[in-house]
């Protein structure tokens, strides 16, 4: 196996929907219901209406989502929110995933999103929650890319529509046809979509990101 891909290979284990990686060619996102899985080929429906093949791993991990609810999001917890900007600039929250304190860090940053046109994705660690009028405004601190990284901080309000989650564990008995996924893919040495992790939706709870 070629070198570079060997290490980008293990860069993608155990990271989540919310990770930049630094690549050659740019991660896929992949969302969809999968159609079939056969050995480690997943073949996903995706949202755009494309069949997509993907090789899973032989150590690929399985997760899932559980919602949680709002006042689980306190102070010095690291979440992930893809939000949108509305016409008075703030940033809105589509979804929340609340990152177990073993993945703290993950994906930190602020950086586009493709969740819907203009999205953009906050991952950092939460420094004050504020009740509002209908929901809550998390002030989300982070460091950038740059070298050295310098801090950011966003103000994001989270209104009641918004699904908030957490992982949970799943196994590759959870990838049913027609459950719904989110994986990160990568190109492999014969030019074919790769994953070393999927989430899949479980009991009514499909991955928002």
């Amino acid at each position: 196996m070629d070198r570079r891909l060997f290490l980008a290979t293990v860069l993608l284990v155990g990271t989540t929907a919310y990770t930049a990686i630094a690549q050659t060619a740019p991660p896929t996102r992949v969302r969809g219901k999968i159609a079939a899985l056969t050995g480690n080929a997943l073949t996903v429906d995706s949202r755009d209406g494309q069949k997509l093949e993907i090789a899973l791993s032989d150590t690929a991990t399985v997760a899932t989502v559980k919602k949680v609810e709002l006042s689980a999001i306190e102070p010095n917890s690291f979440i992930g929110t893809a939000t949108r900007t509305g016409a008075d600039c703030k940033l809105t929250a589509i979804e929340v995933l609340v990152f177990p304190d073993a993945m703290r860090g993950t994906g930190e940053g602020f950086y586009p999103w493709d969740l819907e046109p203009g999205s953009m994705m906050t991952n950092g660690t939460v420094k004050g929650a504020v009740p509002a009028s209908a929901g809550r405004e998390l002030t989300v601190t982070y460091k950038d890319k740059s070298d050295p990284p310098k801090e950011g901080s966003n103000t994001v309000y989270v209104p009641p529509t918004a699904a908030i989650v957490t992982f949970a564990p799943a196994t590759r008995d959870d990838l049913k046809p027609g459950a719904p996924v989110f994986l990160i893919a990568t190109k492999n040495a014969e030019g074919k979509l790769a994953a070393a992790r999927v989430t899949v939706g479980k009991d009514g709870v499909a991955p928002p990101m």
